[in-house]
């Protein structure tokens, strides 16, 4: 009676450790285990971050980081074979997407700010960026003030979009705010005369004047009117998931990697047509890489 006892009480333990186990992975390690699908969302047009190189071939430096972080998932779970999903996103609608479970994880120009910290999560900060203008070099226009009385785009959904619409608000400027379904349509009103600013993250402002027609004719003003620190979105508080993303970025931020990947999409020519971003590492972000943190930058 008494080695029976002790059998199930050695069959109760080791069951209740099994479902410890499984209740460590958390919601979305336990889900990608269970389908056997890991779902990305990726962008269509931001590069040099994540973009659509034609087909379902993505490039950039955050879906680069998003492909390590892959790579560890099949690691910690023991699945070599994991199926890859990726699901195109916007501004609009890349939360909803994450918080419906359609999307597992998003690595793109997403902002880690207090108030997206309510609904999702996020890692430790990949890029840190200030808010500018793009402009037309004769358009006149250097800085905020400027724009007055102006059609100006933005991204819609994007912080950005929001920050005009406030400052639009506070300083009484009369803008007329568009919102555009992506980067490439922002840029092609500015082009097309429709805007006569574009706001966004400097580092894609560079990029878009890079592979404009005539990159010559534009310019970047303005006084950053924002720091803020690109992050890859998660579940909120699913600690298991949250350590595996954080782990991967600290350790090629601690092993050099993160330089050469800055390097690869923000010095050199870049894919499909070779123009290069020239967007020299900041300090903030040479601050990042020292002390890598998941700090929001509400500023």
């Amino acid at each position: 009676m008494m080695k029976s006892l002790k059998m199930f009480s050695g069959i109760a333990l080791l069951a209740i450790a099994c479902n410890a186990m499984a209740d460590d992975l958390g919601p979305t390690l336990q889900k990608i285990k269970d389908t056997g699908i890991i779902s990305l969302g990726v962008r269509y047009d931001s590069p040099p971050f994540n973009y659509n190189l034609g087909g379902n071939q993505q490039a950039g430096y955050s879906y680069d980081i998003s492909t390590k972080i892959v790579e560890a998932v099949k690691q910690q779970l023991n699945m070599p074979t994991l199926q890859v999903k990726e699901l195109s996103v916007t501004s609009q609608n890349r939360i909803p997407l994450l918080m419906n479970g359609t999307i597992d994880l998003e690595c793109g120009t997403t902002t880690n700010n207090l108030e997206r910290e309510k609904q999702v999560g996020f890692s430790t900060t990949i890029f840190i960026i200030g808010t500018r203008l793009l402009v037309k070099k004769d358009s006149g226009i250097k800085d905020w003030a400027d724009l007055k009385d102006h059609n100006v785009v933005a991204a819609a959904g994007s912080t950005g979009e929001r920050l005009l619409r406030d400052m639009n608000d506070k300083k009484k400027l009369g803008m007329n705010i568009i919102g555009a379904k992506d980067v490439g349509e922002a840029f092609l009103m500015l082009e097309s005369g429709r805007a006569a600013g574009y706001m966004d993250d400097d580092a894609i402002l560079y990029a878009e004047r890079a592979k404009a027609r005539s990159p010559q004719d534009w310019t970047i003003v303005a006084k950053p009117f924002t720091r803020e620190a690109y992050g890859c979105m998660l579940r909120k508080d699913d600690a298991s998931f949250k350590k595996l993303v954080d782990n991967v970025i600290s350790r090629m931020m601690t092993d050099g990697s993160i330089n050469k990947l800055y390097t690869k999409w923000f010095m050199q020519p870049i894919p499909p047509r070779g123009f290069n971003v020239d967007f020299p590492m900041s300090a903030d972000m040479k601050t990042l890489i020292a002390n890598p943190n998941d700090k929001a930058l509400d500023e």
